[in-house]
């Protein structure tokens, strides 16, 4: 499959949205990935971690993915190698391995997102990695959002899509000025 045709997929299952959205970074933009309307589709979410998997020949131990957005693709990733997923969670605003997950000394992490923007969260991952003594391999991405206002990453991506998509502080966001409405629909702020 190609970045074409997954992007298709991405398409044709409704996952490309048009409107004003507030992004997990915070950032405004008018256009989101509802990544889960690919994911519905376990065959082509096993796909696409294959695909993934196949961008890193380099090889890796350990998928860890950020909850809850990208357990999900962390775990195709995983199985397509049959390395071992595990997944990060927020406790009180830090990025944490719950569940009994634990990296050993020198493991061979590939960190798995779902859709980056900032790439604020997998940073985290790959921080939280590096602290509990793995060895991150690089960061691998359904969608790369390319914004320009990213901070440089420290380590390689590989993003199976990428589309250039506008984002704005909610401060500048032209959308916002024009007062039109707001909607919130991705998961890092479940139970806030």
């Amino acid at each position: 499959m190609t970045e074409e045709e997954l992007l298709d997929s991405l398409k044709a299952s409704g996952a490309v949205l048009h409107g004003h959205f507030r992004l997990s970074s915070g950032r405004h933009s008018d256009t989101f990935v509802q990544k889960f309307r690919l994911f519905e589709d376990p065959r082509l979410t096993a796909r696409a971690g294959e695909m993934l998997a196949a961008s890193f020949p380099e090889g890796f131990e350990v998928v860890a993915a950020p909850a809850v957005g990208a357990v999900v693709f962390g775990f195709a990733t995983a199985l397509a190698t049959g390395a071992r997923s595990i997944f990060s969670e927020r406790v009180e605003g830090q990025m944490n391995f719950r569940r009994g997950f634990d990296i050993a000394a020198g493991e061979r992490v590939l960190v798995v997102e779902d859709v980056i923007t900032t790439g604020g969260s997998a940073m985290e991952v790959v921080e939280l990695v590096t602290r509990t003594g793995g060895s991150v391999v690089g960061l691998g991405a359904l969608v790369d959002r390319a914004d320009p206002s990213r901070p440089r990453l420290s380590v390689p991506l590989r993003a199976l899509i990428t589309l250039e998509v506008k984002s704005w502080s909610a401060d500048s966001c032209p959308l916002c000025a024009a007062n039109i409405l707001v909607d919130d629909p991705g998961s890092r702020r479940l139970g806030a």
